[in-house]
């Protein structure tokens, strides 16, 4: 099964099935696909689409249940006169850097209803390792720090929000809202990894293996 495939059976398609008149932000729509994805749900439960880009992809649907922006993705004061009060989706798929990615979802989160979901894709840097079919350094980094930076946000908000993670492809970040609580600032997350405790456990791990 295509990776695309897969994630629109797996992932989208569940989320879908529980929400009737389905309200649903899209950032970043390039050729369409997840566009049509979603355009398919509305259709089938009589929602709304409202998409956003940097180019114009007006021409990607002329369905009457999308709404169509040539606009950045933080241009907060446009979008917000643009978008319902309340939203069920907000999918993220336009530029995958650590710093943008937060900026755009403490801006958005608030519009999320009780029970919504927040998708972000392009969080996994397995695809983009050296020596991979898709090797790309950008690609790599970034998807690496954006999936660190989620967990610092996630671990101040673990009572407002729910996290999960598919590593299907590029990855995607599901989070599911669960109270209306304003979100915390992220946390810097400190692990053990480096400390003495550790380098003496692994030096301890070497010393066994060699007596073996």
């Amino acid at each position: 099964m295509a990776e695309f495939e897969y994630k629109i059976k797996n992932i989208f398609s569940p989320i879908f099935e529980k929400i009737n008149n389905p309200m649903i932000l899209e950032f970043g729509v390039q050729e369409g696909r997840s566009t049509h994805e979603f355009l398919k749900w509305c259709q089938l439960k009589n929602g709304k689409l409202f998409s956003f880009d940097i180019e114009d992809c007006s021409n990607v649907s002329n369905n009457d249940a999308w709404k169509f922006y040539k606009s950045r993705d933080d241009n907060f004061k446009f979008i917000f006169s643009k978008i319902p009060e309340e939203l069920d989706v907000i999918f993220l798929d336009t530029l995958h850097e650590a710093d943008h990615v937060e900026k755009i979802f403490y801006n958005y989160f608030s519009f999320l209803k009780v029970g919504g979901y927040f998708i972000i894709d392009d969080i996994s840097h397995l695809p983009y390792l050296k020596g991979s079919d898709r090797n790309n350094f950008y690609c790599e980094i970034n998807n690496q720090e954006t999936f660190k930076r989620i967990l610092e946000i996630y671990e101040p908000n673990k009572e407002i929000f729910d996290l999960n993670f598919s590593f299907i492809s590029s990855g995607l970040a599901i989070i599911k809202k669960k109270l209306n609580n304003k979100l915390n600032k992220k946390k810097i997350i400190k692990t053990r990894e480096n400390s003495i405790k550790n380098k003496l456990r692994k030096l301890k791990h070497i010393i066994n293996e060699k007596k073996y």
